[in-house]
């Protein structure tokens, strides 16, 4: 039997609906305040109602959180091979004892069980966030150091602990893959993560910035894990980035794929720079900090990441982010009218 971590997320979501599609015994964990509607709802993008439904309930779902141990043990019972999709992704300075917490600590929990039960292979998704920064101007590889001295996020650094814990595992017997994927677009979750793009291009957004990063599909880092995981291969991680590109880029293929206007003003240092200013003397009086000083560097920084070893390893082809977008956007536009007729 198969668990997944994190099935009410982007990938997990996705990930659930590809294994019940190709008939595996899957068992999956929530918290309890997690809307299971949303998973469902992905299911019904890519098939009719009751054939949606009906692979759904293939899905044996288990409420339990990567910081509860006991429920987490009962969870690992006849398990094979586990998906640690659970991740907190958060950029708020208040958030750093969270992401410790659950990115961290959960992972630990995981591992902690994987090598109790003696699992076949754990498959963890980390994020292209954990890598090391390249002391030149080249590309991020799979083997670029992690430097401790870097401007990291709380996220990254959380991210990278994480990763810390399942390379634990490997030096205990049990066979691990890590998956480092970019900016994941995919359909779904428009409230938050990558999502956000289409809400905010089709309520009037603006402004473009200039910070390259890279991403990717949601459907080809579901099926790289796949791959990898039937594979032999073992003790390995890999970027899963199709393309390496602007956000600037980015927000112009979304705009186009729902059919607003792009985003014609660029962003300037200097207006989120009085922005973190205004933030940072409200926090001293107890207010909220959203915007730090690595978020505004980060916004202008140029990273990209080399996806060869991905490529030449498994012979992996990744879909072209203008077709992973426009496809995205139709599933956006479809929601959107759903909307408007629940409304009226």
């Amino acid at each position: 039997m198969i668990l997944v971590t994190g099935g009410t997320g982007l990938v997990g979501a996705h990930l659930l609906l590809k294994l019940a599609e190709e008939k595996h015994q899957i068992r999956a964990i929530y918290r309890p305040k997690s809307d299971l509607y949303k998973t469902l709802e992905v299911f019904l993008y890519y098939h009719h109602k009751e054939e949606a439904e009906r692979l759904f309930k293939k899905i044996e779902w288990v409420v339990a959180d990567l910081t509860d141990i006991p429920r987490l043990t009962t969870a690992f019972k006849g398990i094979t091979k586990v998906y640690h999709c659970a991740a907190l992704v958060s950029f708020k300075p208040k958030d750093e004892k969270a992401l410790r917490k659950i990115n961290i600590e959960g992972t630990a929990n995981i591992v902690n069980l994987c090598i109790a039960t003696k699992i076949d292979k754990l498959c963890y998704v980390s994020s292209i966030a954990s890598l090391g920064k390249p002391i030149k101007s080249d590309s991020t590889t799979e083997n670029t150091q992690w430097n401790p001295e870097a401007n990291n996020s709380d996220y990254a650094i959380s991210k990278y602990g994480a990763e810390i814990e399942v390379w634990r595992a490997s030096q205990e017997g049990v066979k691990v893959i890590i998956v480092n994927p970019g900016v994941i677009i995919g359909p779904g979750f428009w409230q938050k993560g990558s999502g956000q793009l289409f809400t905010r291009i089709q309520n009037g957004l603006n402004y473009h910035f200039p910070k390259i990063t890279g991403f990717v599909g949601v459907k080809d880092v579901v099926t790289a894990m796949l791959k990898l995981m039937s594979s032999e291969i073992y003790n390995e991680r890999y970027i899963l980035v199709a393309e390496n590109l602007s956000f600037k880029k980015v927000l112009e293929f979304t705009a186009l794929s729902i059919n607003r206007p792009k985003p014609e003003k660029p962003l300037k240092k200097w207006m989120i720079s009085i922005g973190w200013f205004v933030q940072k003397t409200a926090s001293l009086f107890g207010y909220n900090r959203n915007i730090t000083k690595s978020d505004i560097s980060g916004i202008f920084q140029k990273s990209t990441f080399d996806n060869t070893k991905i490529k030449k390893e498994i012979n992996f082809k990744f879909t072209p982010m203008h077709n992973v977008i426009a496809e995205t956007g139709k599933y956006f536009l479809k929601d959107q009218e759903k909307k408007e007729t629940i409304k009226n």
